[in-house]
């Protein structure tokens, strides 16, 4: 549930660690005038936190969490750790009891800020009512980059939930024995200069200064990933470019400009010569593109120092990057959020811009694929930032800068408040989808409430308010992050029916014929927008005597050895990845399907010895030599939900002998997503790794390519019709 998942993303991020040790009630003994001893809790006022001294697992009490109101929301009980800790993962356990846990679920949560990691088991919270059982999360650490670790309890929907004897280890250590981490201290670290501002309150925007200022972006980015100084945590990059900017703006002459930027590239050092990169051709998908060294009017002197850093010997340490274990996307660090600047000053809103723009330039691995020119992107937003008057236009022009390198994973984290005022804070309750171009209801997000609202499954949406539905996605379009356009309108559909308004006037088309309806609105703790994303009732069944069908949402690796057993008698195995898996389980599922080891994916990453080069890996094998595989048919099932590590799945099934996909295009964004922060404490995110098939052909913004292609209609949607899977059901029978 991603309105759960949110609320964990912006709690506490003011706290930060202090010296003392672990002194947390973990077993809830300890009580002080009714609360436990360190810890809090927020959420909703319908829920009610208490000790309970009856339904306990260990010792005296247990902390019960209960739904006691009227609109359902959540609940959350929370400990922040007093240290940082030296360790790879983090693993926190506790034993749970449940009672009547519906429109939702119950469970443990752990988030490592700034924006390094999270869960609160959203995809496999426990549901209904259930005796006591040990559930427990592990997520990996970042100490370099941890400001603080949070975890606790977590209550979503009705019912009530019981937690006892929780536990906290670091590598298999308890908390309290495990070894503190002691982060290393840089010049950069201690540079606090405009931490309260940069005194710029406007810079002009004509086209002069606009052009020097792409020029400064461009190298204070080269700068800050290339020059060995800078990557050495020497220099604080932001405070750096605060610090030139009021030069390069009192600059008269191409002349003197050129002679500020380069005394201020020389101010930074000098600099070591590199050896031969030794990459061949046949490794490297991307070269970094320095054509603006001598296309940009700069002078002889400029260029040369230019090309000399280029030329330097670099480390694979770096400052402000390094690289996730195993994967390699990047992971970037010491960027400071600023987050009391909720509407930053101009000269922090051109950190932001050429923050964002340079991590794009250096670290998305697919640049080349967006359809802008990158450079001419920078350019353009240079006068979209400076002239933003308040917070909401500063947020929207940063959500126009993401959605303009075209990948599904990009997306604002946070910022919720200022995204509802924008797009309403409020929900029809229809649930929408563009179907043949056009905003239908596909669904509701409750039904008892939909019969009411006067509409039907199957309406077209022609107006809303007034205004035509072709001319809300056209304004949609540049604030709607997305690979491709079908995932674009699926993004604008869940957005549409949004307002700040009690009613909402739509004229829709109905069997051929116009009308008008006035429907009420809901706020989220009314309806629950989220509720049926990956909605099943489970993960196996038979569609036919010999055709079966498996959820790839809802499948857990641990079901598959019980499972196979009944679907190694089919003729036929219908995979449905329109959802995002819970559980990995491609890899155990393939030892099944597959007759051998087959590579089905390579990646990009780059490096820091050369930002921006992107060369290829080995190929990512999966399945085993069993000749016992399945024989049957193998018809994978795609459309627009299909995404990320769905996709990545359905790449792996595909290369059995006998696989089809039936459906119509993917997200199009596969490859693990690298956080990023803003001044103003925007948080975002973008692919950080290029998937590729083993043959180099792409994925970004094509997608998984169905073989069967299956577009559902109106009339299918009126008659409730999932013509997706009918198409694979006959596929299957189809001898």
């Amino acid at each position: 549930m991603k309105k759960h998942l949110a609320f964990l993303l912006v709690f506490c991020t003011t706290l930060v660690f202090s010296q003392s040790d672990v002194k947390a009630d973990f077993d809830f003994e300890l009580q002080n005038k009714g609360s436990f001893s360190s810890w809090y809790s927020f959420g909703s006022t319908d829920y009610l936190v208490s000790a309970d001294s009856i339904q306990t697992y260990n010792g005296k009490y247990s902390a019960a969490l209960s739904y006691q109101g009227t609109n359902y929301d959540y609940k959350a009980i929370g400990y922040t750790l007093p240290q940082n800790y030296a360790g790879k993962t983090i693993t926190v356990s506790a034993y749970i009891k449940t009672e009547n846990v519906k429109n939702g679920y119950a469970g443990i949560w752990i988030r490592i800020d700034p924006n390094i990691a999270i869960d609160n088991m959203s995809n496999a919270g426990i549901k209904g009512t259930t005796d006591w059982k040990k559930h427990e999360l592990t997520l990996e650490l970042s100490p370099e980059n941890t400001t603080q670790i949070a975890l606790g309890g977590l209550l979503v929907g009705s019912g009530k939930m019981w937690i006892d004897q929780l536990r906290v280890s670091i590598d298999g250590v308890d908390v309290t024995q495990a070894k503190v981490f002691q982060k290393q201290k840089f010049p950069a670290d201690y540079d606090q200069s405009f931490d309260s501002g940069s005194n710029i309150q406007s810079i002009p925007t004509d086209e002069i200064t606009i052009a020097r200022l792409e020029k400064l972006g461009l190298i204070w980015g080269f700068l800050k990933y290339y020059h060995p100084n800078c990557a050495s945590g020497n220099y604080q990059m932001d405070i750096e470019l605060l610090r030139v900017l009021p030069k390069v703006l009192q600059t008269q002459g191409s002349a003197e400009f050129n002679a500020c930027l380069s005394n201020w590239v020389r101010s930074f050092g000098t600099i070591e010569k590199r050896k031969k990169n030794g990459l061949r051709d046949s490794q490297v998908k991307i070269l970094p593109d320095f054509s603006w060294f001598t296309s940009s009017g700069f002078s002889l002197e400029l260029i040369t120092l230019l090309q000399e850093i280029e030329s330097a010997e670099r480390t694979q340490k770096h400052y402000n990057v390094d690289f996730y274990p195993e994967v390699g996307n990047p992971r970037f660090t010491n960027e400071r959020d600023y987050e009391e600047m909720l509407h930053p000053d101009a000269g922090f809103r051109l950190v932001s811009l050429f923050r964002y723009w340079n991590m794009v330039q250096y670290f998305f691995p697919y640049k080349y694929a967006i359809d802008e020119n990158w450079q001419a992107v920078l350019k353009t937003f240079i006068p979209k930032f400076l002239n933003a008057k308040n917070e909401t236009e500063y947020t929207i022009a940063v959500l126009q800068l993401i959605t303009q390198i075209q990948d599904t994973h990009a997306t604002l984290l946070n910022k919720s408040e200022v995204l509802n005022t924008y797009f309403g804070a409020r929900y029809a309750v229809a649930k929408v989808a563009f179907v043949e171009n056009r905003a239908v209801v596909a669904d509701f997000y409750d039904d008892e409430l939909g019969a009411k609202s006067g509409l039907k499954r199957g309406d077209v949406i022609a107006k809303i308010d007034g205004k035509l539905v072709d001319n809300i996605v056209n304004e949609r379009l540049s604030v709607t992050p997305a690979s491709n356009l079908p995932t674009k309108l699926r993004n604008i559909a869940t957005n549409l029916l949004r307002t700040n308004e009690t009613k909402m006037r739509l004229e829709i088309v109905r069997k051929g014929k116009w009308e008008s309806i006035e429907v009420s609105t809901f706020s989220p703790t009314e309806i629950d927008v989220y509720g049926r994303l990956n909605k099943v009732d489970t993960c196996f069944k038979w569609i036919d005597t010999d055709v079966a069908y498996l959820n790839n949402g809802s499948l857990k690796r641990a079901y598959l050895p019980k499972i196979w057993q009944e679907i190694r008698k089919s003729k036929a195995l219908i995979i449905d990845a329109r959802n995002y898996p819970s559980d990995f389980p491609l890899e155990v599922l393939s030892r099944y399907l597959l007759p051998k080891k087959i590579a089905f994916a390579k990646f990009t990453n780059t490096n820091l010895k050369r930002p921006g080069t992107f060369t290829f890996t080995k190929p990512m094998f999966t399945g085993i030599r069993n000749r016992d595989y399945y024989k049957g048919k193998v018809i994978i099932l795609v459309n627009e939900q299909t995404q990320s590590s769905a996709e990545f799945h359905a790449m792996a099934y595909q290369t059995h002998p006998n696989a089809i996909i039936v459906g119509t295009t993917t997200a199009a964004a596969d490859g693990n997503v690298s956080n990023l922060v803003l001044p103003g404490g925007i948080y975002s995110s973008f692919t950080g790794i290029g998937v590729y098939y083993p043959d180099g052909r792409e994925t970004q913004r094509i997608g998984i390519v169905p073989d069967v292609d299956v577009k559902p209609t109106v009339q299918d949607i009126e008659a409730g019709r999932d013509t997706i899977l009918e198409k694979a059901i006959e596929i299957a029978k189809n001898r």
